[in-house]
Formats: structure tokens, C-alpha cells, sequence
């Protein structure tokens, strides 16, 4: 699965199970709302500030690892 459309489905099921609807979270991220469904859906390229502001309100973070050989 690509990288970017993984991110959207854990960004997704993270909201969804937190009972958030996609507006709520774009509100309290400070992003838009077109911005939150694009990178749900993987239909963007979202920066590291909005994937960080994103994951600060669902209690999430970001990790980066070495691939396994």
C-alpha cells in the first residue's frame, strides 16, 4: 500500500474512532476541510505541518524508521 494512502486510512480510522467528524477535526487542526478529505482520501501530497497538526489533536505522531532489508 503506498505510503500516502495509509497515512490517510490511519488518519481516518483514528477520527472515526474517536467520534470526530471530518469538519470537527479540520476546525480544530486549523486546516481546511478540503485539505483533511484530500489527504484522507490520498488525493494530496500533505506537508509535514499539516500531517503534525493533524496527529497532535487524534494523539498520534509521527515516526520515521530505517527499512528492513
Amino acid at each position: 500500500m503506498e505510503a500516502i494512502q495509509k497515512i490517510g486510512q490511519l488518519i481516518q480510522q483514528r477520527r472515526d474512532n474517536m467520534r470526530i467528524t471530518q469538519q470537527q477535526l479540520a476546525d480544530m487542526a486549523d486546516i481546511g476541510i478540503n485539505t483533511l478529505y484530500k489527504i484522507e482520501t490520498a488525493q494530496a501530497n500533505p506537508t509535514l505541518e499539516s500531517l503534525q497538526k493533524i496527529t497532535d489533536v487524534l494523539g498520534m505522531e509521527i515516526t520515521i524508521q530505517v527499512k528492513k532489508l
